[in-house]
Order: C-alpha cells, then structure tokens, then sequence
C-alpha cells in the first residue's frame, strides 16, 4: 500500500512543479509585452505604504456592497431564527419573534443603544438591496400562500365561513374609517387626502393572518373540531377577501380620480377572468400529468416561476401590486395536491428561511418606536391597538354567534381572527411606501400587528379556562374494554410506503385475529408541512396504503392522523390512552442508503441548526448515536412506556426465516418475539449463544428447551462459533435488542455489512 501511495505522490508533485514552472516562464515573459505597463506599476510601489496596509484593504472590501450584504443576511437569519425558535418554545407564534428582530435591529434598539453598529451594519446606502431582496421573498411567500388556498374546501364550508369572515371585516373597517376622522389632521402626512388615509386604517384594522392562525389552531390540536374547521375556512376567506379589497384600495390611491379608479378596478376584473376562466384550465389539465410523480421537471418549475413572475408583474402595472398578482398566480396553480405540495417545498423554504426575515428587518428598519414620545402618542397607540382588537373579536365573535357557533366557540373565533402577523406588515409596508401612513402611525400600527398576534394564545386560554366547567372533557379518554383485554399495537410510520412494510411485520408477528390483536396505525405530519385547507386529503393519501395492506390481510386497522410539532407527545399519548404494549416505527433509513459502516462513522448531524437549541439545553447529545437510527426513533425507544420495535429495512417483505443473536441475559426476552413469528408465521429461527449464556446456566437453555417442545422444528442453534457471511445472505430478518444493537454498530463489527433486514426491540424493562 505504501509504494501505491509513494507512486501517486511522486505523481502529484511532478505535475504541480511543472505546472508552475510553466506558468511561472509566461508570466515573466508576458509582463514584457506592454513596457508601459511597467511604469504605472513603479508608479504605483511609490505610494506610502500605508495606503496598502491589510486593514484598510481589508475595511475597504468591508465597505463593498456585496460584502455588506452578506453580513446582512447573515446577522438578520441569525437573530430572525433564534428568537423565532425561542417564541415557539414559548407557546407564541414563531412570526413574533422574527418580527421582534426587525425592531431589534432597526433604529428603536440597535440605532438608539449602538448608533455607530446600526450604521455600519445597515448604512443608507444599502437599504435598498435589502427591499429588493424582501420584495421578492414576499412575492415567493404570496405564491405560496395562494397554493396553500383551497378554493373547492372554501365552497363546502362557505356559507358560514363568508358570513363570519366579511362581518369580522366590515366592522373593524369601518371603526377603522371612524378612527382616521379623529386622527387625520395630526397623523396623516401633507398631500395626502382623507380617503386614502381612511380606506388603509379600515383595511389594516381588517386583515387576519392566515398562515399564522392556522398554526395556532394546529399546535391546541384544534385541526378536527368544529372550531378549528370554521376559523381555518373563515379566516381563508377573510384572506382572499382583504386581499381582492386592499387590490381595490390601492387602486383608488394610486389613480387619484374617480374615471382612473374605475380604469383600474375594470383591468384588474379582466386579468382575474383571464387567470381563472382561461390560465387555470390550462393549467389543470398540466397538473393531471404530474399528479402521481414524484418530483417535477426544472423546465416545468421555470415555467411556473415565469408565469408568477409575469403575473406580479402585470398587476404592479395595471395599479394595484405585485404581491397581489403572486396570490392569484398561486390559487389558479393545478388542485393536483402532489404537484402543489412539489412546488410549496421548493420555495417555502427559500421564502420563509431565507428571504421573508429581510423582510422583517426592513419592516423594523423604518419602525421607529422613539417617535412615540410622549404621554398622548402612546395613549393613541393604545387606542388603535384597541380599536383593531374590539373591531376583531366583536365583529367576527358576533357573527359566528348569530350563525349558530356555542358562546365559547364564537368568543375563540373572535380571538382567533384578531391574529394579524406577516399579513398585516405587509398591507403597512404598502401604505408607507405610497406615502399613505406617517412614521408615527405605522410605528403604532407596527406595535398593534404584533400585540394582537402575541394576545391571541393567552386570549383563548382564558376563554378556555372561563368555561373549564361547562365544557370540560377528559384529558385521557378511558380505554375500551376489548383494548384492555387484547393485545394492542400502534403503528406509526413517516412515508405512506413505509407504513405497509410495518403493518404486513406486525401481521407476521401477532396474526391478524382482532380477539387476540388490535391493530393501530398513526401518521403524524408536522406543522410547517402542510397546509391546514388541506388536512383530509393528506390523511387520504398518507393512509392509503396502509389501508389497502389491511384490507388484503384482513385485518382491522383503526387510523390516527394527528398535525402537530411534537411527534413523540402525539404517538405516547396515543399509546398510553390506547394501553399500547407494542409500537412499531420505521428506523428513518434504510440499510441501502449507502456503506452501513460507512453510515456508522459520519457525524454531520452533530451541528445541525433545527438541533443546536437541543444541544445547548442538553436535550440532545452533541455526537449523535450513529447506529442508523433515526433522531425522531431513538427517543422512542429512550422514552416511550412500552415495548418499542424499530425496523431498520433492507427491501423487507417476508420472515420466514429469521437470525436472533444473543448477547447478553437481558436479550433473552428476544425468544418470545421469535415465538410468536413461529406461531403466527411458520417462520424458521436460528439463535446464535454469542457469548456461550447456555454454558453458564443464564436461563437461555430453559427458554430454548421450551420453544423448542411447543414448536419443534421450528428453531436452532447455531453452532458456529463465526457468523458466515453465506448464512447471513440466507436470513430475511435479524431480531436484535436495543442494548445490543449499539454494542455492535459501536464495534462496526464486518459483519454489518451482510445483515438482513433488522427489527432493534427495546423491552418495557429496559427503558432508560
């Protein structure tokens, strides 16, 4: 091996010195083909040395805008993700943290505290850049959201919702209108006439944030009551609704005449016909093409990205606003779920990580909370905060009252649609740049957007705990007797294909007789995953081929789908009410995903930022495991109160033959699992005495002796002393305990590399 390597590094240097002799000869010899060249540069060795000293060099490529740009980005994602994290372990939407760190870094803490940092972090000249950038994320983020919009779940439910969502509209509108009477001759800025003022207080005392509200009701576990269903499709149409509207009001200031306003509202109408009676069939029958693939072409993905881009662009030049162009672009995209899903992961990510927390500095940047001075400014501020939050929670509380909701449900709808966030920001972002708000009164509509949205989750605790008597219901709901009586497992799975592979493991393991065995299965989506319009098609989908393994084995499945950002707190409190004693999850990869010692050693999950909060908290190690398990099943099996199967697949089908290595006494338990695939499989088990248990007299010749009398021929000995690889090839699954499993992929024994697939079992009694 030496002389191989001794032969390439002879090799390498060889190269590398003729190549530089080369480069070296023309250089020289190149510097002679423009003599007057070289008397710029003599020129040039006699400036003072300090003119090139590295550190104003240095602060010079500092001063660039690209450079300046990029720290930007940097310190605003930074801050933006920790405290929108930090919010979201506070029981508080994420948004408000994100849109704290726009106030952070802007004038009101980091230009009043550290003036000298504000400025050279976030110089005038640079802010430009920075809206631009935003502008964009907002236009990706309005596609989104318009994707996220399902128009035929808006029509089911319609009725009430578009009674509830316009009175929860109209009401905070108008006192919004009475609001700018009072406030016009002190707070609106010269030039600008009254109905332009009055039109943006009704419209930003109006907007309900969508895409944050859904959250809220998501993470109380609201998605499938009544409640959840009429304000998640209420505050959908309130969406659409105060978008089309805002597109109205902008059109009325920007035109500045009746017979203009009119020009503009008629074009506007024409472009929303064409999109919809003549672009969504198109696209309709493109979305069919792609409703059973798995990802989408970049040539397709362009095309839509156009037709966004043309879209917005279309109505920045009707008169209304591009933002508003990206929502419709994103509504008439294909109903095909799989095609918007693809679409929605693509550029979420980029929109909501990357570019919206611009937009949240940009938005802090302008707010400047010292110019409310004094005793009467912040009395105001408090009026409008006021006004917005009556006009809320009367108006939709009311209406959701009047269509027959329960009094505790209307009072939680009223909270709920008084959640305002992103959405609000942006309609005031657009009212300052057209001149339309002063300073002083988007800072105080600033302070409103965030208090409202902040209020919303103490708000429904408190309804919640003001009717604690009259609607209270058992947090554990009590366990069916013939669960009680029955052997009870749940399944919980990640990809739908999964989910059968460990449903026909669990037939093969227990049969399929209800009297003996119930059978459960739980998929549980995270939040930022799906879009709340779109809960039941995701369930459909999700369980679909589960279900149909079920209906082939004959057996009762009884489902769970749960949308939540804990995973382990749904599926344990599932097992618990359910007195699960055996959950089966899937490993998260499969044995194929490269080298399996290679996967052993790799440690590139240590740093991971959705991890590093974890780490600095202690919840997670710092060097995880690597013992091919995934994070999300490895607290299973740490937390979870009863016997916990993980399947680490190899192209898993069949057990008909199965290898149990033992190691230690505690792994004897492993010979009832093998027991119970004899009994219910037919399968044929080979047991491996690794460390010679029978010799001193561990019980495992006991356990043997017996399964051997109940089920003869069925199970034996291995009696070499070195696992061939030839035997191995021969196994279709390995039955390995928790404890175990670790000693070997922490000794990355050679004879990983040969394993079947491989069920790790963790006993009740050994939970850690």
């Amino acid at each position: 091996m030496f002389k191989s390597l001794g032969k390439y590094f002879s090799a390498y240097f060889i190269s590398l010195t003729a190549a530089a002799a080369v480069i070296y000869y023309f250089i020289i010899s190149g510097n002679t083909l423009k003599p007057e060249l070289q008397a710029i540069k003599d020129v040039a060795d006699k400036v003072p040395a300090n003119l090139n000293d590295l550190t104003q060099v240095i602060e010079e490529n500092f001063h660039h805008p690209l450079p300046i740009l990029i720290v930007q980005i940097i310190a605003i994602i930074g801050i933006a993700r920790f405290l929108g994290l930090l919010f979201s372990k506070l029981g508080q939407p994420g948004v408000i943290g994100e849109i704290l760190a726009g106030i952070i870094l802007g004038p009101s803490v980091l230009g009043a505290y550290f003036p000298e940092l504000s400025l050279s972090l976030f110089p005038t000249g640079s802010l430009g850049n920075l809206q631009v950038l935003s502008q964009i994320g907002l236009i990706l983020f309005m596609f989104v959201i318009g994707m996220e919009l399902d128009i035929s779940v808006i029509k089911s439910k319609a009725k009430d919702a578009i009674f509830i969502s316009h009175i929860s509209i109209v009401v905070p509108f108008t006192l919004g209108v009475v609001l700018a009477f009072y406030t016009f001759t002190e707070f609106a800025p010269e030039q600008v006439p009254f109905i332009s003022f009055a039109l943006f207080m009704g419209i930003s005392m109006s907007i309900t944030a969508f895409p944050v509200l859904a959250r809220i009701i998501q993470e109380r576990g609201l998605t499938r009551t009544k409640l959840g269903t009429i304000a998640i499709t209420s505050a959908a149409v309130d969406d659409v609704t105060a978008w089309c509207l805002l597109a109205v009001v902008i059109a009325i200031v920007k035109a500045g005449s009746v017979n203009s306003a009119l020009l503009t509202i008629g074009l506007s109408l024409v472009y929303v016909m064409f999109m919809w009676y003549l672009l969504r069939p198109f696209l309709q029958r493109l979305g069919s093409i792609y409703n059973n693939r798995e990802s989408i072409s970049r040539g397709l993905i362009a095309a839509v990205l156009l037709m966004l881009l043309g879209s917005a662009w279309a109505t920045e030049v009707i008169g209304i606003h591009a933002l508003f162009g990206a929502f419709l672009a994103g509504v008439v995209m294909p109903d095909s779920l799989n095609f918007r899903k693809i679409m929605i992961d693509k550029l979420e990510d980029v929109a909501v990580v990357l570019l919206l927390p611009l937009f949240f500095v940009f938005t802090g940047l302008r707010t400047e909370i010292g110019l409310l001075n004094s005793q009467e400014l912040w009395l105001m501020c408090l009026l409008v905060i006021g006004v917005a939050t009556v006009g809320k929670f009367m108006g939709s509380g009311l209406a959701a009252l009047f269509v027959g909701q329960s009094l505790k449900d209307s009072l939680s709808i009223g909270a709920l649609m008084n959640t305002r966030g992103l959405m609000e920001l942006i309609v005031l972002n657009i009212g300052y740049d057209l001149g339309i708000l002063s300073p002083q009164m988007f800072a105080m509509l600033v302070l409103m957007a965030l208090v409202t949205t902040f209020t919303t989750g103490p708000m429904l605790s408190l309804i919640n705990w003001g009717f604690r008597e009259r609607y209270i219901q058992p947090a554990i709901q009590p366990v069916v007797e013939d669960k009680k009586s029955a052997f009870n497992v749940l399944i919980s799975f990640g990809l739908a294909t999964s989910g059968r592979k460990l449903l026909k493991l669990a037939h093969q393991l227990y049969g399929g007789n209800p009297a003996k065995v119930n059978m459960s299965a739980v998929h549980v989506t995270l939040s930022a995953d799906v879009s709340m319009m779109n809960v039941e098609e995701f369930e459909r989908q999700s369980f679909k081929p589960i279900r149909s393994e079920a209906e082939k084995l004959n057996i009762p499945l009884e489902t769970h789908y749960r949308l939540t950002t804990d995973l382990h707190r749904e599926v344990n409190a599932i097992a618990e009410r359910e007195n699960t004693r055996l959950l089966i999850v899937g490993a998260g990869q499969s044995l194929y995903t490269g080298s399996l010692l290679g996967n052993l050693v790799g440690v590139t999950k240590a740093l991971s930022p959705e991890n590093l909060l974890d780490t600095i908290t202690g919840q997670r190690p710092l060097l995880p495991s690597n013992d091919l398990i995934d994070e999300k099943a490895r607290v299973f099996l740490n937390e979870t109160n009863c016997d916990v199967a993980v399947l680490l697949d190899r192209d898993f089908s069949d057990s008909k033959t199965i290898f149990v290595p033992v190691f230690a006494h505690d792994d004897i338990f492993l010979l009832d699992y093998a027991q119970k695939f004899i009994e219910n499989n037919s399968s044929f088990v080979v047991v491996a005495d690794t460390t010679q248990l029978m010799e001193r007299g561990s019980g495992l010749q006991d356990r043997f002796d017996s399964i051997c009398k109940s089920c003869a021929g069925k199970i034996s000995m291995l009696q070499e002393r070195t696992i061939q690889k030839e035997f191995l090839n021969r196994q279709e699954l390995m039955l390995v305990s928790y404890k175990s499993w670790k000693a070997l992929t922490e000794s990355k024994s050679l004879w990983l590399e040969h394993i079947p697939s491989v069920l790790v079992i963790r006993p009740t009694a050994q939970i850690s």
